[in-house]
């Protein structure tokens, strides 16, 4: 390959780069921003995906509060959960009650926010490779979503797609996430999907939670 085909394709990932960087900092659309009133209001909580981090599951024998051992934000991540945070607080959501699963690529996310202290919540955990930990996490979610006072401060979860796709039926890509209706004592209600991470943030579906 000659230097000037090097150069040229350097060129090419680095405007991809820069695209993607542009679109994760794009604000909300009508429907997106009818969600983001509907989270600064109280009473409802945003489930996110973590930002951006390549590849594929954990490698083996990863282990939590080793981040050397799991799948981590790259920049683009990075850029991605501080551009989401922006959004937020550009819409008025600038102190949230903010939850994590204990992952240090959601734990990073949540931070990057800077929507508020970030506490760790092991019901956020995924479940992906640890089949197993599915029957302890998700009813343990749900008691933790059906504990929320429906007029409490913006609520927003950091966690897993495994995690979502679980509760909703949605399958969200990363920095996606979903908008919830708290009911104290009830499983909530799905009000839309909140792509604040991408060009569309437009609201996706409006059917109530099912799983």
């Amino acid at each position: 390959m000659t230097i000037g085909k090097i150069l040229n394709t350097a060129f090419i990932r680095l405007l991809g780069l820069l695209a993607l960087i542009c679109l994760s900092a794009l604000p909300a659309s009508a429907n997106g921003q009818d969600l983001l009133a509907r989270l600064q209001q109280g009473g409802h909580a945003l489930v996110l995906r973590h930002a951006i981090a390549p590849g594929f599951g954990d490698p083996p024998g990863f282990r939590l509060g080793d981040c050397a051992t799991q799948r981590n934000l790259d920049e683009r991540g990075r850029a991605q959960a501080i551009a989401i945070g922006d959004t937020l607080r550009a819409r008025g959501i600038r102190d949230a009650r903010v939850y994590s699963s204990q992952w240090c690529r959601c734990l990073e996310t949540a931070s990057l926010m800077r929507l508020g202290p970030v506490t760790p919540l092991p019901a956020l955990n995924s479940f992906f490779e640890r089949t197993q930990d599915r029957e302890q996490n998700l009813p343990a979610l749900r008691d933790f979503l059906a504990r929320q006072p429906a007029d409490g401060s913006p609520l927003i979860l950091m966690t897993h797609h495994v995690n979502i796709q679980a509760v909703t039926g949605i399958n969200v890509g990363p920095g996606e996430g979903v908008v919830l209706q708290l009911k104290p004592g009830e499983a909530p209600r799905l009000v839309g999907r909140l792509n604040i991470g991408s060009a569309d943030a437009g609201m996706k579906s409006s059917s109530p939670v099912a799983r």
